[in-house]
């Protein structure tokens, strides 16, 4: 069964990325993270994602777009990338969720995948 790990890390993590002190240990956790999953044979596919500021939102309303720049989630944590997994079950996708470095100072929401409608 495939999941989607999706990573949530409150902007003090984040904001680690671009510190020269904390920028090596906290890319360190995500190399080693990733390279483990990569090499375990369960990773699908994923990506990193810029920070939410560089977003940009699309609605709808009456047939008419409105296009909107930046974040607007009320949140103490964003969304800063996903893996996509195939693991036998939510167990075993919530083993590896638990070993995601933002998982102790923000959070990892798991969801399984749909599987491709039949024909």
């Amino acid at each position: 069964m495939q999941y989607v790990l999706l990573f949530n890390e409150a902007k003090a993590e984040r904001d680690k990325r671009e510190d020269p002190a904390a920028a090596g240990p906290y890319w360190g956790g995500w190399t080693a993270y990733m390279g483990a999953i990569a090499q375990s044979g369960v990773m699908v596919g994923g990506n990193a994602l810029q920070p939410p500021e560089t977003g940009t939102v699309l609605r709808v309303e009456n047939g008419v777009r409105q296009v909107a720049d930046g974040p607007f989630a009320d949140t103490k944590e964003a969304l800063g990338g996903y893996v996509v997994i195939e693991v036998p079950d939510l167990d075993a996708a919530l083993e590896w969720a638990a070993k995601a470095p933002c998982a102790g100072a923000g959070s990892v929401e798991i969801r399984p995948v749909l599987p491709p409608p039949a024909a």
